[in-house]
């Protein structure tokens, strides 16, 4: 019986669990906008959400929890200098998961588009596609 066990396996060790969250939130925070599968966007997403709230509030404390769960300086960077004073004055819910209407070609995975809310980098990708539109 599984009572009061919390999170999902994901058909996964311990081990490979930790490396997909510290990949998938990576990915989110690199890219602002990755297609994965719903499963995994559920499962990562309150993960994503406390690294973003860790990144409101830049402390030698915060930026030491941020660079042992990314790995990474530049991505720690743009955390601490970008994404956390963008979101400073929200409450929460930095994330949002949208469902796409295909499945995966190959194992027929359901699949979604984890994103941060306020996202710049799709906003440009948008108003370039509207510019060559025009032209």
């Amino acid at each position: 019986m599984r009572h009061r066990k919390a999170g999902k396996k994901l058909g996964r060790s311990p081990s490979h669990r930790r490396a997909t969250r510290r990949n998938m939130i990576a990915a989110l925070l690199g890219h602002e906008r990755i297609v994965t599968t719903i499963e995994k966007a559920k499962a990562f997403k309150p993960a994503a959400e406390k690294m973003i709230s860790l990144g409101r509030n830049k402390t030698l404390a915060n930026v030491r929890k941020a660079m042992a769960e990314l790995q990474d300086r530049a991505l720690v960077a743009k955390l601490f200098d970008e994404l956390g004073p963008r979101y400073k004055d929200r409450p929460g819910g930095y994330t949002r998961i949208l469902k796409l209407p295909n499945r995966r070609l190959g194992d027929n995975g359901s699949q979604c588009i984890f994103e941060l809310v306020d996202n710049k980098i799709v906003e440009r990708q948008l108003a370039e596609m509207a510019e060559e539109g025009e032209e």
